[in-house]
């Protein structure tokens, strides 16, 4: 009885005698380490998806059990924690504590919020334009909500929505679902996109236009789906805003005047502006000097935690820096890095092959079953997993389909770009837990998006495409 009142629970248990299952019998076509490691990772999507435990503590007995059978080696188990990804979102963390700290995030706030705060609906569809167009000017994911997640839950504060309140879950979700789901359609400004088009070229010879891509994508995906979510959060968080109301700040303390600040703060601000204004010069010229967006995000971390010269005090980083979300996100990646080297990715996408029906002339049977390909790929590798799973087989999914490698290429970016389960993507993690507010939330948005994706999106897309020539 306790299980049906649980339905999240009641899919563990089922998963856990799916997993055992694996485990000892071994199916015919997996290696002993492969069972290992499927069992290993049914179980760890299953709690993550459900959220039965602490997302932390699922990523610390993921890294114990494939430590314990030795399912890889330990570099690869613990690859999260070497990836740049982890240290973005490092980086992330302490340029948030600055923005907080010098507020900043308030300040900005004051100026988006005379614009935004007449009503939830300017509020929401604002914010999700603005994170929308940052994707043109800023190229990652991760460095768009180290920006915009302090600033939202600042404009949160200035609109009175306390803690908790569903108008600053509304917020939170707006900034992490607006940086990342809508970009996926602007070429270089999310790590799937960026893997698709370096293992493309790399494989292919492949090269995709900036203005062909976003022509073919940026339409239905980015500008149609940003308006989706945004009525979502609309209908399902509804609040209103009192901005003439004494704000609350994400410590619980009053704030009188939210748009005041000491000739300190405004000093620090500017400095932290200088510093921000650097760090997004570097972000935007990463195709120059080369240097990743991580590394330019640390090297503006490390200037910030400096004694005397940075924004962040000692004291504040120990008592606010988020290590259950950093053992977190070591272990998303660590499950990708793990079925990737397994070459469990490479067999789903075998299978799906197999049963889906692929056939030279049927170019909507194609589209879509290319298109659910890369969709149940995302949800056992994440999201970065599905082109370097996919990417290597579209030669021979060319010649099945009679598509072109092209076509066949850029179905992954509807495939990725339609997100099921929070755990498989990172940056709509590091967006709520940047804001302090339950992940849970996100399935609220993202179950009907997925379900709305399918039966309206997609099917427009095919239209788009043929419209545009694809086929």
């Amino acid at each position: 009885m306790v299980l049906l009142r649980h339905p999240g629970r009641l899919f563990v248990v089922l998963v856990l005698f799916a997993a055992a299952a694996v485990l000892l019998l071994q199916p015919a076509g997996l290696t002993l380490m492969q069972s290992r490691t499927a069992a290993i990772v049914m179980v760890t999507l299953a709690l993550w998806a459900t959220g039965t435990l602490p997302e932390y503590l699922t990523g610390l007995l993921f890294f114990l059990a494939a430590l314990l059978l030795h399912i890889a080696e330990p570099a690869d188990i613990f690859a999260g924690f070497a990836s740049a990804a982890f240290w973005l979102i490092f980086s992330g963390m302490v340029i948030g504590m600055a923005i907080r700290s010098t507020g900043l995030g308030q300040r900005i706030a004051g100026f988006l919020g005379r614009h935004l705060d007449r009503s939830y609906v300017h509020l929401i569809g604002g914010l999700m334009l603005v994170c929308t167009l940052l994707g043109f000017i800023m190229p990652s994911s991760m460095g768009r909500l180290v920006m915009m997640v302090p600033i939202g839950m600042a404009l949160a504060d200035r609109c009175g929505f306390q803690p908790g309140s569903q108008g600053r879950i509304g917020i939170a979700l707006a900034v992490a679902m607006g940086c990342h789901i809508p970009t996926f359609t602007i070429l270089p400004a999310n790590i799937p996109n960026m893997v698709l088009i370096g293992a493309a070229e790399n494989i292919y010879g492949e090269h995709f236009s900036y203005f062909n891509y976003l022509l073919l994508h940026f339409p239905l995906l980015g500008m149609v789906k940003a308006g989706i979510i945004a009525a979502l959060i609309i209908m399902l968080f509804r609040d209103k805003p009192q901005p003439a109301a004494v704000a609350v700040n994400a410590e619980g303390q009053t704030v009188k005047n939210p748009d005041a600040h000491s000739a300190r703060q405004k000093s620090e601000q500017k400095r932290l502006i200088g510093v921000l204004l650097v760090s997004l010069a570097l972000w935007l010229t990463d195709s120059l000097h080369g240097i990743s967006p991580a590394w330019i995000g640390l090297g503006a971390a490390v200037f910030l935690l400096l004694p005397k010269v940075g924004m962040v005090e000692h004291k504040a980083f120990n008592q606010q820096i988020n290590v259950s979300l950093l053992l977190f996100i070591a272990g998303v990646l660590g499950v990708g890095t793990v079925v990737n080297q397994s070459g469990l990715g490479q067999m789903l996408a075998g299978a799906l092959e197999s049963w889906l029906p692929l056939e030279k002339g049927n170019d909507a049977s194609n589209f879509f079953s290319l298109v659910a390909m890369a969709f149940s790929t995302g949800m056992l590798t994440t999201l970065p997993g599905v082109p370097a799973v996919l990417t290597p087989m579209a030669g021979e999914l060319s010649t099945v389909t009679g598509m072109s490698v092209t076509a066949v290429l850029m179905t992954q970016v509807i495939g990725f770009s339609t997100i099921l389960f929070p755990y498989q993507s990172g940056p709509l993690l590091v967006g709520m837990q940047l804001a302090e507010e339950k992940v849970s939330h996100l399935l609220r948005i993202l179950l009907p998006l997925t379900l709305i994706s399918w039966l309206v999106l997609i099917p427009l897309d095919y239209f788009w495409w043929q419209l545009l020539g694809m086929f």
